[in-house]
């Protein structure tokens, strides 16, 4: 046997730059389409059967079914999409990811595509460092396609000889003399082989060459690719793992399609791959079967697993499409979802990472800061209720009160970090990083909201102490109060979900205004009762200090709804001012 050590090293090494290339061609694809791949993914939301053409779409953007799932799985952990939503394009991603199959075998094989490989690489390598974003994604786009070809090509020659290592195809033989265990054993030997190289397209490409150097049959061959199909699964049943419930049963459902897609195919492997051999030699101008073990069937041999390996993808959605409903069932007995009753809080949307784009992040960080927005709400229902309805159980529900406090101080700063990351990205467009910082600024407002309202709490456990009590017509203002401060906070949950663009800003500040309007008039009446004796100074104090936290409370919102919108109405008014002020001085 010839085969050393440096020439395994040599095999090692052009798979790196094969799947180095690969990455590369899948990033700068991704960065290309942008903020396109949500509009892309929206179309899902329709029916199942779009949802699969969307899948087959984003999948050959991103030449990496992974990429697909596991950006599906993001979505439906940001709420961005549902459960049932996503087993569309999960389908849809299966059969995009054959196209690299069917790239390599045609351009790789069939073709010497090297020479224009490296002529891409050196035409576009120069504008990578042009300073048009969009050019510099495209270069990098077409620098990955380069570099994998010039991988795969080097995966050719490193791969040994078998008539020149005789050993390697007689230690091969070994495990392929079982029968129908052989074709169980390269199952499972598809799916580590994609574990280890984490890319579906990667595992496929080497199972490509192995075929093309007369490694293995092509029976063995497309066990390997249903293994392969296993195997592409788990990178997203990991990535779900931090995530919610939702985005658990999104993985699952993915590995539980694909599970009984290879059962149903090991059933009928023989007559399909016989079916496969037969349509290739109609459309060949060599017509040798691919179970021929002569070198010429080769290049046809390589064809005809890209046709298995689509044929099959497509059949197996066409097969169990009408029993998707079924599956998600199961999925979702299999997956229950105890996350409501357990107690804790966890951050819904971004514990499982950046998305795809900063775009997408940013969408990501805007579903967490409308549940941020609904833990403020619950603070003002809850304070409503302690200060209007006074009790012996004010310690407990001042608690709740307290403990909602704490939680957004969680996440003020986890959101917090999670935009920094955010920003840390490298090539960000100006209106997205304006954008991070106009969102930082809301989560500092809602955040000092919340620590408001707390102090209003507080109040009312100081009256309780001190035996005091609101008289009957301070209460009624006090709810007056309360429900102009309501208005405010439903036109900012409105807000927050809205693209800057479409945020209504004049109905905003007239909601400021109507709260400060009755502030003023609630502060003359506080002062013509307290001059009348009409209820004890310290709770007249209390009075005044809780008109006056609410009022606070709706200038914070009028924040959070200008930075919403991207602008900063109410400082530019104040220079406006200011500077009309300045001229009629002088």
């Amino acid at each position: 046997m010839t085969y050393t050590l440096f020439d395994f090293l040599g095999l090692l090494g052009a798979l790196g730059i094969f799947i180095f290339g690969m990455k590369i061609f899948s990033d700068g694809l991704q960065r290309v389409a942008g903020d396109r791949l949500r509009a892309i993914l929206g179309g899902m939301t329709r029916n199942r059967l779009t949802g699969v053409l969307t899948g087959f779409g984003a999948t050959a953007v991103t030449q990496s079914s992974t990429t697909t799932t596991v950006m599906v799985v993001s979505f439906v952990n940001a709420g961005l999409l549902t459960f049932v939503q996503s087993t569309g394009v999960i389908m849809g991603a299966n059969i995009g990811t054959t196209l690299t199959a069917w790239m390599v075998s045609l351009f790789g094989f069939k073709f010497q595509i090297t020479p224009v490989a490296v002529a891409a690489i050196g035409l576009f390598f120069p504008f990578l460092f042009a300073r048009n974003v969009r050019l510099r994604s495209v270069a990098e786009a077409m620098v990955g396609f380069g570099i994998l070809f010039v991988g795969l090509d080097f995966i050719k020659d490193a791969v040994p000889d078998i008539n020149a290592n005789p050993a390697i195809l007689a230690f091969l033989d070994r495990f392929t003399d079982f029968g129908y265990l052989s074709l169980l054993l390269f199952v499972v030997v598809g799916t580590i082989l994609t574990l280890l190289t984490q890319s579906s397209s990667a595992a496929t490409a080497i199972t490509l060459v192995m075929l093309f150097q007369g490694w293995i049959s092509f029976p063995i061959a497309a066990a390997m690719i249903l293994g392969e199909n296993i195997g592409t699964t788990v990178t997203a049943n990991l990535a779900a793992m931090v995530g919610n419930v939702h985005a658990k049963r999104a993985a699952r459902f993915h590995f539980f399609f694909n599970v009984f897609g290879v059962v149903w195919m090991l059933l009928l492997i023989f007559p399909f791959l016989h079916m496969v051999d037969w349509t290739i030699q109609q459309f060949s101008a060599a017509p040798i079967s691919v179970f021929s073990d002569e070198a010429a069937a080769r290049p046809n041999a390589t064809l005809a697993l890209s046709l298995f390996h689509s044929a099959f993808n497509i059949l197996n959605v066409i097969l169990l499409f009408a029993f998707v409903p079924r599956l998600v069932r199961f999925v979702e007995w299999l997956q229950p979802d105890r996350e409501g009753t357990s107690g804790e809080f966890h951050l819904r949307y971004i514990s499982t990472g950046l998305m795809s784009s900063p775009a997408l992040s940013i969408e990501q960080a805007q579903k967490e800061i409308q549940v941020f927005v609904g833990v403020v709400h619950e603070m003002h229902e809850a304070v409503r209720s302690l200060v209007l309805q006074a009790d012996t159980r004010i310690g407990d529900r001042l608690e709740a009160v307290h403990k909602r406090e704490e939680l957004t101080d969680i996440l003020e700063l986890e959101i917090s970090d999670y935009l920094v990351r955010i920003a840390e990205t490298a090539s960000l467009d100006s209106s997205v990083t304006s954008r991070i910082r106009f969102m930082q600024t809301m989560i500092n407002d809602l955040e000092r909201i919340a620590d408001i309202y707390y102090q209003v709490a507080k109040l009312v456990e100081r009256l309780q102490a001190a035996n005091v009590a609101l008289p009957e017509v301070g209460l009624g203002e006090i709810e007056q109060m309360f429900a102009a401060v309501e208005a405010a906070l439903l036109d900012m949950e409105q807000n927050v979900a809205l693209v800057p663009e479409n945020v209504d800003l004049d109905r905003s500040i007239s909601l400021e205004r109507r709260v400060n309007a009755l502030r003023n008039t609630l502060r003359e009446q506080h002062y013509g009762r307290l001059e009348a004796g009409g209820y004890a100074p310290r709770a007249g104090v209390v009075y005044l200090d809780m008109v006056n936290r609410l009022e606070r409370i709706a200038d914070h919102i009028l924040n959070v709804n200008e930075a919403a919108a991207g602008q900063r109405i109410k400082a530019l008014r104040l220079a406006e001012a200011r500077a009309a002020a300045a001229t009629s001085g002088a």
